[in-house]
């Protein structure tokens, strides 16, 4: 199992606070000869009459040097768990977190908003600082 990121406490407390419950961290998955390890599983009750939603979050904190490396990363490991998330959890929604700052720079650039919608990523925009989520970027 790979190490917790840095900033996993921040956005597993940001969605507490939004009423989900957090029901595996991590979030663990088999398919096809492969086992991944997802950050965190959650579900949320809509109301009495509709099911959970449950969700899948993949965490980044982009440090590195590389911004374009960290992306890259972030890109295919995210195609990778959405496979297999809808393979063996097809009601469950991946998305992948990304702190406040990098959205508001490296993802407003017109190659990353291109590869973002092209790939149609499902994004959660959190700060670490203050361990809320600022915005879903369906």
């Amino acid at each position: 199992m790979a190490a917790r990121n840095k900033f996993h406490n921040a956005v597993k407390n940001g969605l507490i606070k939004e009423g989900w419950i957090i029901t595996d961290d991590p979030f663990f998955l088999q398919y096809g000869g492969v086992d991944v390890y997802i950050d965190l599983g959650a579900e949320k009750i809509i109301s009495a009459e509709k099911d959970n939603q449950k969700i899948a979050v993949e965490i980044k904190s982009f440090l590195s040097m590389s911004v374009i490396t960290d992306f890259h990363l972030a890109l295919g490991q995210f195609m990778s768990y959405r496979l297999i998330v809808k393979e063996q959890e097809p009601e469950r929604i991946l998305y992948l977190a990304i702190p406040r700052d990098i959205y508001n720079s490296f993802f407003q650039l017109l190659f990353t908003r291109k590869a973002v919608a092209d790939y149609q990523i499902k994004l959660i925009v959190y700060n670490p600082e203050e361990e809320v989520i600022v915005s879903w970027q369906n």
